[in-house]
């Protein structure tokens, strides 16, 4: 029963429509995963930076 109703509503042009959706939305996550992972090492760099920047002491000509 249940395999039915599911062919039938994905023969269906709303059953397509959301499967094709559903492959955009898929498509989308996996595109932001893969810049949030690329991201991370950037961020991680600046506040490494960062860090080390405000661990050293100024010198006296850095005051001008």
């Amino acid at each position: 029963m249940m395999a039915r109703l599911f062919c039938e509503f994905a023969r269906g042009e709303e059953g397509q429509d959301l499967i094709e959706y559903t492959l955009l939305l898929a498509l989308v996550c996996l595109g932001s995963a893969a810049l949030m992972a690329n991201t991370g090492h950037s961020v991680e760099h600046i506040w490494r930076h960062a860090r080390k920047v405000l661990r050293t002491p100024l010198r006296k000509e850095d005051d001008d």
